[in-house]
């Protein structure tokens, strides 16, 4: 991502590594109750009951600190994306549908952080494009995974309609977006008949 930002330090230690996760973890709580500019350094380590010294030595600045977390959601982001291909690969295109509207709103606990980072700055422009590259990414190889025919610029486009509602999936169940008591089922059924048109023979009935 950022080229100005210093590496962190890779801790080599199993109590190293279980420190930086309870940083991250601390730095995740911080920023999605206060907003990325917001939240400092002194905040974090107390989160954290570190010593500010501590945060300082794996994190040198905010920004270490943010880009660290999105590379871990990214990471994490793309190990959901893989189990959930996993399950794809023998299932019906119903539950593939499921699978991937439930996909977001279950992990939304897990990425309001990082949806937090995103919102906050206005030059992370490209970054918020990489995740969305990354997300669209991870659509297609689950459709792939189900229709292993399906051609690939006509799965470009699902992924990205299929993505669109996951989104909006996650709005509706969050509240965020005009929804109504009913609404997310009728959307889910909505994706249920798209992908069972769309992947058609290719996908299982």
């Amino acid at each position: 991502m950022s080229s100005r930002i210093r590496k962190t330090l890779q801790p080599q230690r199993e109590v190293g590594r279980q420190r930086v996760a309870e940083l991250m973890e601390a730095a995740a709580a911080v920023i999605q109750e206060r907003g990325f500019e917001a939240a400092t350094m002194a905040e974090i380590a107390e989160r954290a009951d570190a010593k500010i010294g501590s945060l300082y030595r794996f994190f040198p600045n905010k920004d270490a600190v943010a880009e660290a977390l999105m590379q871990h959601y990214g990471e994490f982001l793309e190990a959901e994306y893989d189990r959930v291909s996993a399950q794809a690969k023998d299932a019906p295109s119903e539950m593939v549908a499921d699978l991937l509207m439930d996909l977001l709103v279950r992990l939304y606990p897990r990425t309001r952080a990082m949806t937090a980072l995103l919102e906050s700055r206005t030059d992370w422009t490209k970054v918020r494009i990489w995740f969305r590259r990354r997300a669209l990414a991870g659509v297609k190889r689950v459709l792939i995974a189900c229709a292993p025919t399906l051609d690939d610029k006509k799965a470009d486009d699902v992924a990205t309609v299929v993505f669109n509602n996951m989104r909006t999936m996650v709005g509706m169940t969050m509240k965020d977006t005009p929804t109504s008591p009913g609404a997310p089922d009728e959307l889910r059924l909505m994706n249920r008949l798209y992908l069972a048109e769309r992947l058609g023979r290719d996908g299982k009935k």
